[in-house]
């Protein structure tokens, strides 16, 4: 039986997010504002109805309409699309599909904790690349080069990145990807932080040769409940692969979920508005907190996505704090779930009322050290 570790940032979340009454101040939580099924649904007019909707199998692909409508998201081909139950499990079948003796993945440390263990559920190893905080956490295309070996069976890349926000550009992604076909290994990209920047407008990496790109509806687009995720990618061989795969794990996904969802695509400029107004009025407050705090507190401003991955400056462990504010009703993520227990997590676009209230509470504490 495989045994999968704890998944430790999930148990902190779930253990607050979840009591009852749940956290006052969630500033864990890296999706955008929440939306309830009445708020989606009205972003038409007249409002979207699913009386129609026909409870049965979807296509394992996708229905067409969710295709065009993701494609139309990143300005590519429908063809390249694979709709899946979110990006989890578009992770899990490229790991499954890239298993083979001695391989491993390359990803980016600090980085989302579930690539490696969902890697090593498949039998593949996990190596890291060193994101450097004196170098803006930057994901350099050299520095991951140097760490490919035979046995690398794929690469990483997450942009906007979580924790730290940092963004690589399109057009440094395409020349990495060049450089790892001519190796043989394909490049993922994981944009479910995609398109939020606090600088310029990046493209999306969607179609750039030798490039697999996952996102989903959960982050960016603030609608986490809906499980909506996809692939997109330009072989045509190793998408019939995926799609496959998908219908071994999962069948299809809920017709009901992708009705929403591809309403929710055809609206995502409402969406992203709003996730926008909320991230930069926050974001800015974030700045303020870092430079009033005496030095007790540092970070890499974000590029890019919702999170932040600030550092107390003396680097002692951040969980004794992050307990004490969770104590008073706000929630961060200690960075000992990220492997970096100095650092704690901040999520800063989903609490769009009481932010200023959860900051001077966090500022009071930081004065308490």
């Amino acid at each position: 039986m495989v045994q999968l570790p704890p998944f430790a940032l999930d148990h902190w979340l779930s253990a607050h997010d979840f009591a009852s009454p749940p956290i006052a101040y969630n500033l864990g939580s890296s999706t955008g504002p929440r939306w309830s099924v009445a708020d989606l649904c009205a972003l038409s007019d007249p409002s979207l109805t699913l009386d129609d909707v026909v409870l049965s199998y979807a296509p394992p692909a996708g229905a067409p309409a969710l295709r065009s409508a993701i494609a139309a998201f990143h300005d590519i081909d429908p063809d390249m699309v694979v709709a899946t139950t979110g990006a989890s499990e578009a992770l899990s079948i490229l790991f499954c599909l890239a298993a083979r003796p001695d391989a491993h993945i390359l990803l980016p440390d600090p980085g989302y904790p579930a690539y490696e263990a969902v890697a090593g559920a498949w039998g593949l190893a996990a190596r890291s690349y060193r994101l450097e905080r004196d170098r803006g956490f930057a994901q350099d295309p050299d520095a991951i080069l140097a760490h490919v070996d035979a046995n690398t069976a794929m690469v990483i890349v997450n942009t906007p990145h979580n924790p730290s926000g940092s963004v690589m550009p399109r057009d440094t992604i395409a020349r990495l990807a060049t450089a790892l076909a001519e190796r043989g290994v394909p490049l993922l990209v994981d944009e479910v932080y995609h398109p939020l920047y606090f600088g310029p407008p990046q493209r999306s990496a969607a179609g750039l040769a030798n490039v697999i790109v996952t996102s989903d509806l959960s982050k960016a687009l603030s609608l986490p409940g809906l499980r909506t995720g996809w692939l997109i990618d330009a072989d045509a061989q190793r998408r019939a692969r995926i799609i496959d795969a998908r219908s071994y794990f999962t069948i299809s996904a809920s017709p009901l979920l992708e009705r929403l969802a591809t309403h929710a695509l055809g609206h995502s400029d409402a969406i992203l508005d709003r996730l926008t107004s909320v991230a930069n009025a926050n974001i800015a407050r974030l700045d303020a907190l870092v430079k009033d705090s005496g030095g007790a507190l540092a970070w890499v401003r974000p590029s890019g996505g919702t999170t932040a991955f600030p550092w107390l400056a003396d680097d002692r462990d951040s969980r004794p704090l992050c307990e004490a504010l969770a104590a008073q009703g706000v929630l961060l993520a200690p960075g000992d779930c990220f492997g970096h227990p100095g650092h704690m997590r901040i999520g800063f676009a989903q609490q769009a009322d009481g932010f200023d209230i959860a900051l001077a509470r966090i500022a009071a504490a930081l004065d308490r050290l």
